[in-house]
């Protein structure tokens, strides 16, 4: 059994691990087989063959385990993997980073959003940021749920994620801030709108239009079919599934019978960028809050450390801080 504390095993390993080995690691979980990693990397399957058992030789232990059905990590095989993405992720930017030093800039951000955030708000802590690191910043903003952005936080191929708290979410080697809390509305075409603003809320008349909801088992999904349940009413099939604000707002305002409900801030948004109505109806919930998501491994670099500044700023000064 190997003693992964002996400090033999930390000179090996310093002195004979290599990039080269960890992209291998991450070739073999990908193909499940070492001669499909051989054609992908354009080599012979003993020299593949080799290569992982100079490894294992390295950490003194199998990283893999060899079936009929494929090549499964090991347990000590799933640590290394997750770290051998992570220093992959961590020398791309590197790379960015060098980019753009030559470029004139100092560091280069990678964030990640979901959908549902105002485009005004993350425009606004942006333009803090650059200012304070006296526009020596690049960024790039990556959009995705919660569930698809955590990842690759956790995979260090994005450095800050802007989401959702859920109490589904994996939040291993995280930590996270709420920033704000977004209450729900309903939206509609102007005509629709001033239509349904005649009478009570009333569901049963609600699930018989054109409804326009995210992915399952995502927030806002996940309320929407609790209200409507509790209600005794059957949640509805949605004609079109998307968080896209863009897709969102044209389905709308050329419907007479489409409708969605977004938070109340990107509801204001697609009001004024894009003529949809919102109905003055009043839902008793609220949604998950937004959160700002960081790793705990490690001190934030300079970069993040400007954007959760300028971020948290900005929320402070526009949305009014409910008590947790």
């Amino acid at each position: 059994m190997m003693d992964f504390e002996s400090d033999e095993v930390v000179r090996r390993l310093s002195a004979r691990l290599k990039m080269r080995h960890l992209q291998l690691l991450l070739q073999i979980q990908q193909h499940g087989s070492l001669t499909r990693v051989a054609q992908h990397m354009s080599s012979s399957q003993p020299a593949i063959t080799n290569a992982l058992a100079e490894l294992e030789s390295m950490f003194g232990a199998p990283l893999f385990e060899r079936s009929a059905r494929g090549m499964a990590p090991t347990a000590l095989g799933l640590v290394v993997l997750e770290r051998a993405r992570a220093m992959i992720h961590d020398l791309d930017h590197l790379v960015r980073d060098m980019r753009a030093v030559a470029a004139g800039h100092a560091a280069h951000l990678q964030i990640g959003a979901i959908p549902f955030i105002s485009g005004k708000l993350l425009s606004a802590a942006l333009q803090r940021t650059l200012i304070d690191g006296a526009g020596r910043l690049t960024v790039s903003v990556h959009e995705g749920t919660s569930d698809q952005l955590l990842p690759r936080l956790r995979d260090h191929s994005l450095d800050l994620v802007i989401g959702r708290v859920s109490a589904t979410l994996d939040l291993t080697q995280l930590r996270f801030e709420v920033l704000y809390r977004q209450q729900p509305r309903l939206i509609a075409s102007r005509r629709l709108a001033a239509l349904l603003a005649r009478s009570r809320l009333n569901w049963n008349q609600l699930v018989q239009l054109d409804w326009i909801l995210g992915a399952q088992h995502t927030p806002i999904r996940e309320q929407v079919t609790e209200i409507f349940l509790a209600a005794g009413v059957t949640p509805p099939t949605p004609v079109v599934e998307s968080y896209s604000t863009k897709l969102l707002s044209e389905l709308i305002v050329t419907s007479e019978r489409t409708v969605s409900i977004v938070p109340a801030d990107i509801a204001e948004e697609l009001v004024r960028i894009s003529g949809v109505a919102i109905v003055p109806y009043s839902f008793n919930w609220t949604l998950p809050p937004i959160a700002l998501f960081s790793r705990t491994d490690g001190e934030p670099r300079v970069s993040e450390q400007l954007f959760t500044t300028a971020l948290r700023q900005v929320c402070q000064e526009v949305y009014i801080r409910q008590p947790d």
